[in-house]
């Protein structure tokens, strides 16, 4: 095994130097977007102590009545996916239906849906830790016309 170079162990204290320093920037000034030299702020901050969390649900309504938590097994529709696209939900609420579709086809025995909605389940927090309580806030729905 041969010796580092001088010029060698230079490149490698400049490379180290710059690198600390995107990562002592992005502690500092950095956002999601400079990830990993920006910190990766839903793992990095909490909203406080007593603040509310939020879970956000998407269920199905049965001509029936019957509430149906949809998933990827019923429906072949990941709640990640739902929430990666929310600002399109928001905007257009008939894109729901597709949900419905999608139950549809993957259950074609079982009625079908004739609502959709997306909610937000907040569960209670008091001094970071859960109360046992929740209130659920729809913030999107679409209903079978």
């Amino acid at each position: 095994m041969e010796a580092l170079t001088a010029t060698g162990r230079w490149a490698r204290l400049a490379t180290t130097a710059v690198i600390f320093g995107l990562l002592l920037a992005g502690t500092v000034r950095g956002d999601d977007d400079h990830f990993p030299f920006g910190p990766f702020r839903m793992y990095a901050t909490n909203a406080g102590p007593n603040a509310p969390a939020g879970d956000t649900l998407v269920q199905g309504v049965t001509s029936g009545g019957q509430v149906v938590l949809l998933n990827e097994r019923n429906s072949g529709v990941r709640r990640a996916e739902v929430e990666g696209q929310l600002g399109s939900y928001l905007e257009d609420q008939a894109r729901l239906s597709r949900l419905a579709e999608a139950y549809a086809l993957t259950n074609p025995d079982l009625p079908g849906l004739v609502e959709v909605r997306v909610v937000v389940r907040w569960h209670g927090i008091r001094q970071s830790r859960p109360t046992g309580t929740y209130r659920d806030e729809t913030i999107a729905r679409w209903a079978a016309p």
